[in-house]
């Protein structure tokens, strides 16, 4: 069902991503050229000379009243807010959402803001997918599944990056690993590739061409390039946060910060129109090698202070595109040194940076050379960007999309394990021949024994041959003795089927803790299966004892090898 629901997701992920690339050139050319067009257009080409400061002034004003009287939600990248509706919002957006992100998010761009469509189309595809799973009688995980769908197609059909998309979604958005999200957001990205041709364009977004340099000291050299990509998004996910702790201090209200990060945006495009925009003709050429040492180095610092101050001032944006831009003008200056071209490295940089800076390494590797066409270079890119994220993880506590989320008070978890309560069964941790009260007990006997101290708060009651008949507790007892209950009857006339709340030595332990949050009962009998004999009983004590074995597994370190008392003490 959702993966034929994902066909529709797919499709419309398609469209709002021709519709998002329609608006910014549509807003491009109205900002920079005055003129009514939906034509690609370069702001380097633009005749405005020292106007250039105030249109990304203008822009962000627009954007910032959008947000303030449309919805705060199309502030900031994108993702990060993806994450929080999929997490802690049931996977619901709005549909004023929907149309208000790619439109701030084409005002923003198309007015010179220094970001990439990545972020607002994964926003805009995910709130494609999550109205139309709204028109069904879904659950939060399936609706979760169709936003996550939509937004994979949607970063497809922009970039031409299927398998990156999925892994983007594996790694940042799903937080599982199951078929019932896996197969429909497969589905979703693939529908959106097939669409892309017939609206987009088909091919590799920025092809180029370079020999992708074999041997062992290219994967040593690559290894140094991650090293030091992934020091650079360190220090851009830092001082991201500083510069929005600094806005957060200012004594004016947050709809003017865009436009005080507009000023910063413009004065950076007096000094070199490269860093305006989405910046993608710069990657090209990039790739290509054709830039100048001077603009590749305008495009390092001055496209990373711009692009600081005006997401941290709380403007329509996104991460992706300008931590290319980047990464790949990092790894470009050291092609200059090295073997294989600067359009080489500069791939390989790209590789890195979004691997150290939105902790998805697989996706960087790949969407490095899917964008490209190098698949030939993706032991070189994955090697990249497992290097900058072993120096993200060791250096910063979150990515910087998690930490946008953090200073909300919440905590995302990145890493993924299998769920110990999944993994192990209930006779692996049950207490074997519990102590169990016999069916002919009187209900006088059995208050008397809870009222002199029984050892647990409920017991398995069982006939002769130890066959289940029910559960007492503590509970019982009381109202046994304060009801209007014959006190000689037996515990196995008084019992009935409801009470046979049971688990079988096979059962995985996360089921019989379902079965504990159901119920409200804190022990269950581990029966055999046919029989019902008791075999044992699982307690809300030994779930936590099962926690606690797990942690030492994880931290607890000794040595298989033991010295001898001699050689110790010589």
């Amino acid at each position: 069902m959702l993966a034929a629901m994902a066909v529709v997701v797919g499709t419309g992920g398609a469209i709002g991503a021709w519709a998002l690339l329609r608006l910014i050139a549509i807003a491009t050319n109205l900002f920079w050229f005055g003129r009514l067009s939906a034509q690609p257009a370069a702001i380097t080409d633009t005749p405005l000379g020292l106007w250039i400061v105030a249109i990304p002034v203008i822009g962000s004003l627009i954007v910032g009243l959008m947000a303030r009287y449309g919805s705060d939600k199309i502030r900031g990248h994108g993702i990060p807010e993806a994450i929080e509706t999929i997490l802690f919002g049931e996977s619901r957006l709005s549909l004023k959402v929907a149309l208000l992100k790619p439109l701030s998010s084409a005002v923003s761009i198309g007015s010179g803001g220094p970001f990439g469509a990545e972020g607002p189309i994964i926003m805009t595809g995910g709130a494609i997918g999550s109205l139309f799973a709204q028109c069904f009688h879904l659950s939060a995980a399936e609706r979760k599944t169709l936003l996550v769908a939509g937004a994979a197609a949607g970063m497809t059909a922009v970039f031409g990056t299927p398998m990156a998309a999925i892994l983007l979604a594996i790694e940042v958005l799903l937080f599982e690993w199951k078929p019932r999200s896996f197969v429909p957001v497969v589905v979703g990205v693939i529908v959106a590739f097939a669409w892309r041709p017939w609206m987009i364009g088909g091919g590799a977004m920025f092809p180029f061409i370079a020999l992708t340099p074999s041997g062992l000291w290219p994967i040593a050299t690559a290894a140094g390039v991650g090293i030091l990509v992934g020091l650079e998004a360190t220090l851009l996910s830092t001082s991201l946060y500083r510069v929005e702790d600094l806005f957060h201090r200012l004594p004016i209200h947050w709809m003017w910060w865009p436009a005080l990060g507009g000023i910063v945006v413009g004065i950076g495009g007096l000094i070199d129109a490269h860093v305006l925009g989405a910046g993608y003709p710069s990657i090209q050429a990039l790739l290509d090698g054709s830039l100048a040492m001077r603009v590749v180095l305008a495009l390092l610092m001055v496209k990373g202070v711009i692009w600081l101050v005006a997401l941290g001032s709380g403007t329509s944006g996104g991460v992706l595109a300008p931590l290319l831009i980047l990464g790949g003008a990092a790894g470009s200056l050291l092609g200059h040194f090295l073997p294989g071209g600067s359009g080489f490295w500069a791939m390989i940089g790209m590789a890195g940076i979004m691997s150290g800076a939105m902790r998805a390494p697989i996706t960087g590797a790949l969407f490095a050379v899917e964008l490209t066409g190098h698949f030939d270079a993706l032991p070189l890119a994955i090697t990249a960007a497992a290097s900058a994220y072993a120096v993200s993880v060791l250096l910063m506590r979150r990515s910087i999309l998690t930490e946008k989320i953090a200073r909300r008070g919440r905590h995302i978890l990145q890493e993924y394990s299998v769920d110990l309560l999944d993994l192990v069964q209930a006779d692996q941790l049950m207490t074997h021949n519990p102590a169990t009260l016999p069916g002919k007990m009187s209900l006088r006997d059995a208050a008397d024994f809870f009222a002199e101290g029984a050892k647990h708060r409920s017991y398995p009651v069982v006939n002769d041959g130890g066959v289940l008949l029910g559960l007492v507790s503590r509970t019982d007892a009381l109202r046994w003795q304060v009801g209007d209950i014959m006190i000689e009857t037996s515990l196995a006339e008084t019992l009935s089927d409801a009470s046979l709340l049971v688990a079988y030595p096979e059962t995985p332990i996360g089921a019989v803790a379902d079965l504990m949050v159901d119920s409200g009962i804190g022990r269950i009998p581990i029966v055999e299966p046919g029989s019902h004999r008791v075999l044992g009983i699982l307690s809300r004590q030994d779930l936590l004892k099962a926690r606690s074995a797990h942690r030492q597994s994880e931290t607890g370190r000794s040595g298989f090898i033991k010295r001898s008392r001699s050689s110790a003490t010589a």
